[in-house]
């Protein structure tokens, strides 16, 4: 994604730069954190993905993941400007339990974060939300639809699934789409806002 307020060469911010704004995503093994990042970045992001060997397959659990050859090691890293003042630095989590190291020490200073939950296994959005939940962090859920041809559930029957406070936001978008992932961190922001006034 190409800023009009990044300069020229597009890598350095500008000058009028005056806040930024940590922001995580996260979720579950192979939600799609990091297709998201890179569908947001302006820079080109930074990842950590390493292929994955027979040594994690009885860790990392593949079942409804088809075609997943590669997973986040320690994390992935984006920027979007978002005005002439204001930037925000977006940090993908590892999904699997084994980095919840990582992820504490990624979420020290962060002002919120964008929970992606698949749809066909919410299940496993809980230990992820458990922990963003402990450390205090606001956050809004993003659904992030799969063109897998399955029925989807109604944004009433997700909310009861994942307990959410009735003001938590919940959002649809598909991680490819740079549309809909925008509009995701528009929710985010807006009501990362609103609990500032």
């Amino acid at each position: 994604m190409g800023s009009k307020l990044a300069s020229a060469d597009g890598v350095y911010l500008r000058d009028s730069v005056q806040t930024a704004a940590k922001i995580l995503v996260v979720g579950h093994f192979a939600v799609g954190k990091t297709t998201f990042i890179g569908t947001m970045s302006e820079i080109p992001p930074l990842r950590t993905e390493e292929v994955m060997t027979q040594a994690g397959a009885g860790i990392d659990d593949l079942k409804g993941t088809p075609g997943k050859t590669t997973t986040t090691v320690a994390m992935d890293f984006g920027r979007l400007t978002l005005s002439e003042k204001l930037v925000l630095y977006l940090f993908g989590t590892p999904g699997q339990q084994r980095f919840v190291q990582v992820w504490e020490d990624m979420s020290r200073g962060a002002l919120g974060a964008l929970v992606l939950v698949d749809p066909n296994r919410l299940e496993e959005s809980f230990p992820v939300m458990d922990l963003v939940e402990r450390y205090g962090i606001p956050y809004a859920i993003a659904v992030n639809r799969f063109d897998d041809g399955t029925p989807g559930h109604s944004d009433d029957e997700i909310r009861e699934a994942l307990d959410l406070l009735p003001e938590t936001p919940l959002v649809t978008c598909d991680a490819r789409d740079q549309r809909s992932s925008a509009n995701s961190l528009i929710v985010l922001v807006r009501y990362l806002q609103s609990r500032l006034n």
